[in-house]
């Protein structure tokens, strides 16, 4: 079920994506996978500790998400190879999570010393 609903809404976005790629953008934007993990998550009889340490999880991934897109999107603009692209927006998005975690540390030793 899980499979087959995913699968569906994947294909629907596609499809928009091609007839109107801004519009087919805009929908891809909206959490669906977050939402959906959310629904399967209470699905399964997760308890909302789970559901809501899950939803903190996606905010903290987002501001690094974002990053990738940006690259992605430059990347692609100036013309580079689409999986490179990708390459250079996923190590955007670990290095910045990575400098996420190091200033958040940093800023609790600072606030708790």
């Amino acid at each position: 079920m899980k499979v087959i609903t995913s699968a569906i809404i994947i294909a629907a976005v596609t499809e928009v994506a091609k007839r109107f790629p801004t519009y087919g953008g805009i929908i891809a934007a909206l959490p669906l996978v977050s939402l959906l993990s959310i629904i399967w998550l209470n699905v399964q009889g997760e308890s909302s500790t789970t559901i809501s340490n899950f939803a903190l999880g996606v905010l903290w991934g987002f501001p690094a998400t974002a990053v990738m897109l940006v690259i992605v999107y430059f990347s692609v603009k100036n013309s580079l190879p689409l999986f490179l692209s990708i390459f250079f927006g996923i190590l955007g998005w670990f290095l910045f999570l990575m400098a996420q975690e190091f200033i958040i540390k940093v800023l609790k030793n600072h606030l708790l010393a």
